[in-house]
């Protein structure tokens, strides 16, 4: 019987937050896609768990378990929001996929060099978007003079995501028939060298 009431809940929960989602993005502006859907997550538990507490139907489950089934919402919100609004607005691959459909159904591999920057920076205002999400995040400043600096939240971050990706991801990964090391350490194997000189450091 419980798990038929836990079903139910979870029907419930599912589509209460599909329309806390949708009422949000169509009525309501929005700073940060993430980050919306993830107040959407936890605005469409609370929802559902304040039902599970009132409504009779649920009597079946004690206080702790309805503490528990609340939470394992707020969980499932969480993954929403990574998995398909914010992939899907922040997503390469798809971008790929759609720009090829736009394009006919093909485009020549030699061709991707100029979507990716004439194209794709353009049309998703790439760089607009990342410097919203990291000055809503905490991470960057951006001063009178348009210098985008790291706060210290920023630099700490930076740190642990080169050390991470240096010591911790595949040191073989398959790009384009070859396994290569490049992306452990793509500074290392990018267009800059030690020579060059660069006129949008700031201060």
């Amino acid at each position: 019987m419980k798990i038929k009431n836990w079903l139910l809940s979870l029907i419930l929960f599912v589509i209460i937050l599909l329309a806390v989602y949708i009422i949000h993005i169509k009525l309501f502006r929005v700073d940060v896609v993430f980050y919306s859907a993830i107040l959407d997550g936890v605005l469409a538990s609370v929802i559902t768990g304040t039902i599970l507490f009132t409504v009779p139907y649920f009597k079946i489950f004690n206080s702790f378990e309805k503490i528990q089934i609340t939470f394992s919402f707020i969980l499932m919100g969480y993954m929403f929001a990574i998995s398909v609004p914010t992939v899907l607005d922040r997503s390469l691959s798809f971008y790929l996929l759609e720009k090829i459909q736009e394009r006919g159904g093909g485009i020549k591999k030699s061709g991707f060099a100029d979507v990716f920057t004439k194209e794709y920076m353009v049309e998703h205002r790439l760089v607009d978007v990342r410097l919203t999400e990291q000055l809503s995040s905490g991470t960057i400043i951006i001063n009178q003079n348009g210098c985008v600096k790291l706060t210290e939240k920023g630099n700490t971050l930076a740190s642990f995501s080169r050390y991470f990706r240096k010591n911790f991801l595949p040191k073989e990964r398959l790009l384009m028939g070859e396994y290569s090391a490049d992306l452990t350490d793509p500074f290392a194997h990018g267009a800059v060298d030690g020579n060059q000189t660069f006129d949008y450091i700031c201060k």
